[in-house]
C-alpha cells in the first residue's frame, strides 16, 4: 500500500448518527494533516463520498476523536468533527450528542475505563464546548452491552439503553445561556420581513423561530424541501447565519459557520405523520421542531440540539416557550416531535440571579458495527 498509512478505526453508530471513532494519538499532530486524513478516509470532497467511508448524508459523514484525558473530572477527551461532504472541511465548532453516546461505549472497548457491572459511568470532557458529559453504559462480563429492548425513534429495532447527562450545559460556546441577555430578539430577513426569534446556548447554541411567523405548519418534513424550491431551507439559513453574527461567531453572514448556531422552527403540539407513516399524536408531546442538518432539515434531531430545544422551551418569554405544552412547563420534562419521531428529555432548571441548567438527560442507544484497520494517504 505504496503511498497509504495504516490507522485503526471503530465504525459505530450513536443515536441517530454514525462514523467513525479515531484514537488522537494515531493521528497526524498538525490539525490541516490530521484534517486532510480524515477527508480521505471520507471520500471527501465528493457528493457521494464513493472512495470513502462517508453515507454521503450529514447524519453519517461524523467523525469523533479519543484520548484519555489528563483531567480530574473526566476519564476521557472527545473532539466531534463533522466531516465535509462536498467541501474540503471538518467542522469542530459544535458537538453532537449522538455520536457522544458511542464515545462511552468506546471508551470502555479500548480500556480507558475499567468495566463496572451493571453499568459503567464514563466522564466525557468534550473538547468543542467544553463540558463534560456523563455516559451511564450497561456492562456485563467486561464489556459494554449492545442488545436490549429500549428503542429511540429513527434508528430501527432496539438497544441498550444508555442514559447521557449533560453536566452544566448552559454557555457552551458564547459563555451565556441567553447569548444577548434577551428571551426574545428582533431580526430582519433578506426579503424585508422583521420576525421574533430567541437566541440560546445549551449544549449547542442554537435560534428559534416560529413556524406560523414564517407561513409554515412546522410538521413539513424533509420531502417538503425537495418540492418548495429551496425556500424554506433558504429562509433558516438566513436566520442562522444573522444569529451567528449576533452571537459572536462570526464578523459577517457569509463567514458563518455552517455547524453552528443550529436553527430550529417550533411549533404547538399537534397530531401528524412522521416520515415512516406513524401518527404522532398531539396529545403524546410537547412541542414539534424541525432544524437543518448542515444544508439539509434534519431526518431526526440532534441531541444536543434537542437539549437546547427543550431548555430554551422551559424558558419564559422564548419563542420556544410560547408554544410549549404547559405540562412540560410544570415537569420540566419536554417531548419532542421531529420528522422521524419522538425524544424526551429532562432539564434541570433554575432560576434564582438568572437562568441555569445544571444539567440536561437524555437517553440513547449505540452500536458499534466494525472495527479494523484503514488505509488513509499518510504525510
Amino acid at each position: 500500500m505504496n503511498g497509504y498509512k495504516e490507522i485503526p478505526v471503530t465504525y459505530m453508530r450513536g443515536g441517530t448518527s454514525k462514523g467513525a471513532y479515531l484514537l488522537k494519538d494515531t493521528l497526524p499532530t498538525d490539525q490541516a494533516a490530521r484534517d486532510r486524513m480524515i477527508l480521505d478516509l471520507y471520500g471527501s470532497p465528493d457528493a457521494r463520498q464513493i472512495n470513502g467511508i462517508g453515507g454521503a448524508d450529514p447524519l453519517t459523514s461524523k467523525v469523533a476523536i479519543v484520548n484519555p484525558s489528563d483531567r480530574d473530572d473526566a476519564d476521557i477527551d472527545y473532539t466531534f468533527g463533522y466531516v465535509g461532504i462536498a467541501d474540503a472541511v471538518v467542522d469542530y465548532e459544535g458537538n453532537c450528542g449522538n455520536i457522544s453516546a458511542g464515545a462511552g461505549v468506546f471508551a470502555i472497548m479500548e480500556g480507558f475505563v475499567k468495566a463496572v457491572e451493571p453499568e459503567t459511568v464514563v466522564r466525557i470532557f468534550n473538547t468543542n464546548t467544553n463540558k463534560v458529559i456523563e455516559a451511564h453504559v450497561p456492562v456485563q462480563e467486561g464489556k459494554p452491552v449492545i442488545d436490549g429492548d429500549f428503542a429511540i425513534d429513527g434508528v430501527p429495532g432496539t438497544g441498550a439503553r444508555i442514559t447521557l447527562y449533560f453536566l452544566e450545559p448552559g454557555g457552551s460556546k458564547t459563555g451565556k445561556l441567553l447569548p444577548t441577555g434577551n428571551v426574545q430578539d428582533t431580526i430582519t430577513l433578506s426579503d424585508g420581513r422583521t420576525i421574533q426569534v430567541s437566541l440560546v446556548d445549551a449544549a449547542n447554541p442554537a435560534v428559534f423561530v416560529k413556524a406560523t411567523d414564517l407561513g409554515y405548519e412546522g410538521t413539513e418534513l424533509p420531502a417538503f424541501t425537495e418540492t418548495d424550491g429551496g425556500v424554506l431551507l433558504n429562509t433558516l439559513e438566513d436566520i442562522r447565519t444573522t444569529a451567528a453574527v449576533m452571537m459572536g461567531f462570526a464578523p459577517s453572514k457569509e463567514a458563518a459557520s455552517p455547524a453552528v448556531p443550529k436553527v430550529c422552527m417550533v411549533s404547538a403540539p399537534q397530531t401528524y405523520v412522521a416520515s415512516d407513516g406513524r401518527t404522532i399524536k398531539g396529545n403524546s408531546i410537547d412541542i414539534v421542531a424541525r432544524t437543518k442538518a448542515l444544508a439539509v432539515m434534519h431526518k431526526a434531531y440532534a441531541v444536543t440540539g434537542g437539549i437546547c430545544t427543550a431548555t430554551a422551551a422551559l424558558i419564559t418569554g422564548t419563542v420556544a416557550n410560547e408554544v410549549v405544552s404547559e405540562r412540560a412547563k410544570e415537569t420540566n420534562q419536554v417531548t419532542l416531535a421531529h420528522p422521524s419521531g419522538k425524544f424526551d428529555f429532562e432539564i434541570c432548571l433554575t432560576k434564582d440571579k438568572g437562568w441555569h441548567v445544571e444539567k440536561a438527560g437524555v437517553a440513547r442507544t449505540a452500536r458499534p458495527i466494525m472495527k479494523g484497520i484503514a488505509y488513509v494517504k499518510g504525510e
